[in-house]
């Protein structure tokens, strides 16, 4: 969505133990540590590929790397592209990942030397377009989306690892409403899975979930219960366990602090929602199942963790961040916010 705030809270080292509010908390063994910051780039695009491997994406055209679990990072503003504001990265391992720029013009740029160059595979001049996620099933079948143009959610697929890219938009025939668009706010509003699953969420006038099974090529439309009426409101971030099991947050970036209905959970892949006894603490704008008991959300605001699978939150960290990621083959878990910075969660 365009007119999204780019609000960030950085604060020091924190122990969980030592967060006032929460001393006698069960989850004081939980740390985050820091990693980096100070790069003049507002982070939302994050991928983390094993223990060792990750990649982020942000304002400012940077691009950053680690290859030893993130105590060195590599940056990079791909020439011709420094201006950018690349909100969301797939990476595959060291060498090959994809980027993709909000606003217009839109980019999708591709790396196979370890970011040292970059391939525009996938580049449109329209005024109107704007891009909000991206996901790979594997290596090679990708999906973006985009805010819509004339009604029309655009949707973009590969097949060969982001080379060439075929819009699908066509695919969705359903109209979207008036004022409905979604949030490139960490990349998360979109979401796929094995079998050809895929799910992308939508907010602002309206918040709905849009499902396909079958890599996009049909889709199915459920309404999504979460604050909304707003440019400002709606889901900010989704993640899925499995197919069934699922949930988004978000809220009103305006109100950061706000916990009005800015977080449900699904157990049947998105048809129906609960919202959760103890809800997120704010406005967020990542989330992640860690694991099917253990949940993570991210926002501006702070830092929540769920020990149920979603349905109760509680408040660890005052820091503010944007994206929250485990590996995709590890236990590796990354969080990235404003100035450069990247925190690791370490788990007890």
């Amino acid at each position: 969505m365009k007119n999204i705030l780019c609000l960030i809270l950085l604060l020091p080292f924190i122990s969980y133990a030592q967060h006032k509010s929460y001393a006698q908390s069960k989850v004081e063994s939980f740390q985050l540590l820091p990693l980096t910051s100070g790069t003049n780039t507002s982070i939302r695009g994050l991928s983390v590929v094993s223990d060792q491997v990750a990649w982020v994406s942000g304002s400012n055209g940077f691009i950053g790397k680690t290859a030893n679990g993130g105590l060195h990072w590599d940056w990079v503003q791909p020439e011709g592209y420094e201006k950018l504001d690349f909100r969301d990265i797939e990476a595959f391992d060291e060498q090959n990942a994809v980027v993709v720029n909000a606003g217009s013009p839109a980019y999708i740029l591709l790396t196979t030397d370890g970011g040292k160059t970059w391939k525009r595979t996938y580049e449109n001049m329209d005024p109107a377009i704007f891009l909000d996620g991206m996901d790979f099933w594997d290596k090679q079948k990708g999906i973006v989306f985009g805010d819509p143009i004339d009604g029309q959610l655009q949707i973009l697929s590969t097949n060969d690892g982001g080379q060439k890219w075929k819009a699908i938009s066509q695919q969705l025939n359903m109209k979207m409403q008036q004022g409905e668009a979604s949030f490139a706010a960490s990349g998360t509003t979109i979401k796929t899975l094995d079998k050809g699953n895929v799910w992308i969420a939508t907010g602002g006038a309206v918040a709905n979930i849009y499902h396909s099974s079958n890599y996009g090529q049909t889709w199915i439309k459920y309404p999504c219960p979460i604050w909304q009426g707003e440019n400002s409101t709606g889901p900010f971030s989704m993640d899925f366990l499995d197919a069934q099991q699922g949930m988004v947050v978000g809220g009103n970036y305006l109100q950061d602090k706000e916990r009005k209905n800015n977080a449900l959970v699904t157990k049947d892949g998105g048809a129906t929602w609960l919202t959760p006894p103890t809800p997120v603490f704010g406005y967020r704008s990542g989330v992640l199942y860690v694991n099917k008991n253990l949940c993570l959300a991210v926002g501006t605001s702070g830092v929540d963790l769920s020990k149920d699978g979603g349905m109760n939150w509680e408040n660890i960290s005052a820091l503010g961040f944007n994206a929250v990621k485990k590996a995709k083959n590890g236990k590796l878990i990354l969080l990235a916010g404003s100035n450069g910075t990247i925190y690791r969660l370490i788990l007890p």
